[in-house]
């Protein structure tokens, strides 16, 4: 059976696992400590607005089944 020299479309990408650049990637920089320091900061941020919108939204999600009664309006009084 007659096989084709290239098997993919493109001959750069069947030689791709060949290919060894001699240009080294810049160094990984080391984060400072005020980096550090706002990048913590946002992420207490973050949290502190989700644990907030659970304190004030979970109070609007409950049924008023604990009272037993329904709040009547003062027409309701027959005044």
């Amino acid at each position: 059976m007659f096989r084709r020299r290239e098997s993919v479309p493109f001959a750069f990408v069947a030689e791709a696992d060949r290919f060894r650049s001699n240009v080294a990637p810049p160094p990984c920089r080391r984060a400072g400590r005020s980096e550090i320091a706002g990048r913590t900061l946002i992420g207490l941020t973050v949290v502190a607005g989700l644990v907030g919108s659970l304190v004030f939204g979970l109070p609007a999600l409950e049924t008023g089944s604990g009272t037993g009664k329904a709040p009547r309006s003062e027409a309701a009084h027959g005044h």
